[in-house]
């Protein structure tokens, strides 16, 4: 008997090759109907025998492709048509989005073998690409995903390439970015006033660059990077001198797995994360010394190959390992216009290999590393964003603007938490216009109208994402305060809204309920019914507010000044220079001074009285120069660092590493009696607070604890004991997971500051 059904598949199901394996799967199961692109997903309209539309149904979401990602399947029992067939249908656009993004993917192997296969047409051709590889977020103008609603669709399909888009058989079956040489666009180089025209010798002259140490700015999946040899230290140094990035670490792109574990210690995790469809920048141990790449650091990212260009530049001569990191210059976006690029880091590059399709969106390299808790996203971007990373129960559009260092903004349509790519640090202007543009990008994208729009923000008032979020025309908007909204989001990714924990939040700066910088907070409580604050870091005065981030001197002074009889630090052991005691008398007159519980300006005390004296070039090189200090030391002792009443107090911490330096022992092995005595004296809060609450599960979350030597330490103290560890894993546990946290928050009550 002739049965017939509507099915709607949601999740991340357009533009991963989903609708050509629902015609195939249908045609296997002698089914006839369509399927297209919706709105909301994918829809699907069977007519069959119903053990057959049951097979269907359950193959759906066990064979999917690789990149797709089920959600939901609803099915609805309709009358049959009398279909002779099974089609694919043009997209429908009846109403506003809801369907999820695919992130970009990286070209398939079945790709990479025909972009080298001689008799192939699309034989090193780097636009090459199928139903399942290729860009997707990067190029999209709008939902739902087809060619014309691409930076593809001013190039049309010749017969060639229309003939596999046709044929179901094949793998290029519907693939939007579809093209070949005869149809596609192509590369060309510039050198100054020269242009080199042609895909492979354009190719050529860029690779003959790099093998004489220059710099080239290599157009990407989401931006333009500058790409030198990492082996080169002349290389390496022009482009720290050009590029005005004095230390901060540079990302390694290498052409295999091999050549990866030739420069680090790759675990199985490690190396599961560089093959995987996000293609990241992996952290992990390096095995070698590149000068100038990563100083002062023994980790080195590495990641590799992922758009077809980057297998032709291997393949055509480049070095085995390029430094790879966004053309820009120091704490401004990735350029990803050409114009931009061409004008913004002419300085910079000594050519540009330039290719004609444009990019619609910025979209940074993705971060991340295997840690004692899992995997952790430092920096979450290509090949993630702008997934979903959890589903919360609301129905009102929620826009979280997040906060203003390594900004992500989080939109929340039916329900479902989509983040998006890293932004950067709203200071930068440039930044400030990607955030303004991603805002708008994600609004217009999913057709929602600002009066149905709940805005959340953080409690900051002088944020620059506060006050540009304050003046959008959103229907309302909630306060979220930034340490709460860090233990939000480790809940809201595990969709815990009524789960009881004692949460711990460790970053630089927040603006705390009492108006004073707060950063060193735990918490008890839940999403659905808030977080009390039971204990903190004990305060402290710091000089110079926010610019004490910048000189861990102004951090010593202001935490030093609460210890007394220390003696003369200006002389050995710790050489403090005369800014130390200017930003003593500060403290003590008070004067450009505030109140924090900062541990990320602890740690940055600890950092100076270890020698760490000068300025830090980027956010958190004190710190991340305090840990791997103390990896070099073999040493187990830890410094006091108890909690006295509901203050974690710092004093015999810094005390304790004080004396021991006066009395000559040697910095790493402070450094590591201080990690290790944080590390021990937050346990012994945890045993205690949890005990006293009543609380079984513990939070971790906020800027220090991408610390990896202090989860370690916390792991071996807690682990097999009656707690359970949550960290995050979908965002990261910086300020890149402001934005999800305050989504949960504002969709559970938060603070409503106005109302249009």
């Amino acid at each position: 008997m002739m049965s017939a059904c509507d099915v709607r598949v949601r999740g991340v199901v357009q533009g991963v090759g989903f609708r050509p394996f629902v015609l195939r799967l249908a045609r296997a199961n002698t089914l006839t109907g369509w399927v297209l692109n919706g709105v909301t997903g994918v829809e699907i309209h069977l007519e069959g025998g119903e053990t057959a539309m049951n097979s269907f149904v359950r193959s759906l979401r066990v064979d999917a492709p690789p990149s797709a990602s089920v959600t939901t399947i609803d099915v609805e029992t309709t009358e049959p048509i009398g279909f002779t067939d099974f089609t694919i249908r043009e997209s429908e656009h009846t109403g506003a989005p809801t369907t999820r993004i695919s992130p970009d993917l990286p070209v398939c192997d079945d790709c990479v073998a025909e972009l080298f296969d001689r008799n192939a047409r699309r034989y090193l051709y780097p636009y090459i690409n199928c139903a399942t590889c290729g860009p997707r977020y990067s190029i999209l103008l709008s939902l739902p995903y087809d060619r014309v609603r691409t930076t593809m669709k001013r190039w049309t399909l010749d017969e060639y390439c229309a003939t596999q888009y046709s044929d179901p058989s094949d793998r290029r079956f519907h693939a939007q970015p579809i093209a070949c040489p005869e149809c596609g666009p192509h590369l060309h180089l510039r050198i100054g006033d020269e242009t080199v025209t042609g895909d492979r010798a354009s190719i050529a002259k860029a690779v003959e660059l790099l093998n004489r140490e220059g710099i080239v700015a290599v157009k990407g999946v989401g931006g333009y990077h500058l790409a030198c040899d990492a082996r080169s230290t002349k290389a390496v140094q022009a482009l720290r001198e050009r590029k005005y990035r004095k230390e901060k670490p540079f990302a390694v792109m290498v052409k295999s797995i091999d050549a990866a574990r030739r420069l680090v210690d790759l675990s199985e995790e490690s190396e599961s994360l560089m093959l995987s469809t996000a293609r990241p920048i992996v952290l992990a141990p390096a095995l070698v010394q590149l000068p100038g790449v990563a100083p002062d650091n023994q980790e080195l990212g590495v990641m590799l190959p992922y758009a077809p260009l980057h297998y032709l530049l291997f393949a055509a001569g480049a070095p085995e390992a390029l430094v790879l990191t966004s053309a820009n210059r120091s704490s401004e976006p990735i350029a990803y216009r050409d114009d931009d690029a061409l004008r913004n880091i002419s300085g910079i590059a000594d050519a540009f290999l330039i290719g004609e399709r444009p990019i619609a969106r910025r979209v940074d390299d993705s971060v991340v590393r295997v840690g004692s808790f899992g995997p952790l996203i430092l920096r979450r971007s290509r090949g993630y964003a702008p997934s979903v990373v959890a589903t919360i129960p609301s129905q009102t559009p929620i826009l979280a603007v997040g906060a203003d260092l390594k900004n992500t903004v989080t939109l929340v349509v039916k329900g479902e938490a989509l983040v998006s790519q890293h932004i950067g640090d709203l200071e930068q202007f440039e930044c400030l216009e990607a955030f303004r543009e991603t805002i708008d990008d994600l609004i217009s994208m999913y057709e929602l109208d600002w009066q149905d729009v709940v805005v959340a923000h953080d409690a900051h008032p002088q944020y620059q994402s506060t006050m540009n979020a304050l003046a959008l025309p959103a229907r309302r908007f909630v306060t979220v305060q930034h340490h709460r909204s860090h233990i939000a989001s480790v809940l809201a990714e595990r969709e815990a809204w009524e789960e009881r924990v004692l949460g711990v939040s460790f970053d630089g700066t927040g603006y705390g309920d009492d108006g004073s910088i707060w950063g060193g907070e735990i918490f008890a409580g839940s999403i659905t019914h808030g977080f009390d604050r039971v204990a903190h870091l004990r305060p402290s005065a710091i000089p110079g507010g926010d610019a004490a981030a910048r000189c861990p001197l102004q951090s010593a002074a202001g935490y030093l000044a609460e210890i007394g009889g220390l003696g003369n630090l200006d002389s050995e052991p710790f050489l403090f220079p005369r800014r130390y005691q200017q930003s003593i008398e500060l403290a003590r007159r008070g004067m450009r001074t505030f109140t924090s519980t900062s541990m990320g300006r602890l740690f940055d005390a600890a950092a100076a009285l270890l020698g760490y004296t000068r300025n830090v070039t980027y956010e958190g090189q004190a710190a991340i120069w305090v840990e791997h200090l103390a990896r070099t030391a073999g040493s187990t002792d830890a410094y006091p660092f108890p909690l006295e009443g509901s203050l974690l107090d710092f004093r015999p911490l810094l005390t304790a590493l004080t004396e021991d330096r006066v009395r000559g022992r040697a910095p790493e092995q402070c450094a590591r009696a201080f990690q290790r005595g944080v590390a021990l004296g937050l346990c012994s809060a945890i045993l205690t607070l949890c005990e006293a609450h009543r609380l079984s599960k513990v939070v971790l979350s906020g800027g220090v604890f991408q610390n990896e030597l202090l989860l370690e330490d916390i792991r071996s103290r807690l682990e097999g004991g009656p707690l359970a560890i949550w960290t995050n894993h979908s965002v990261p546990p910086n300020d890149g997971g402001i934005s999800l946290g305050q989504a949960a928050l504002a969709a559970f009550g938060g603070t409503c500051t106005n109302s249009q």
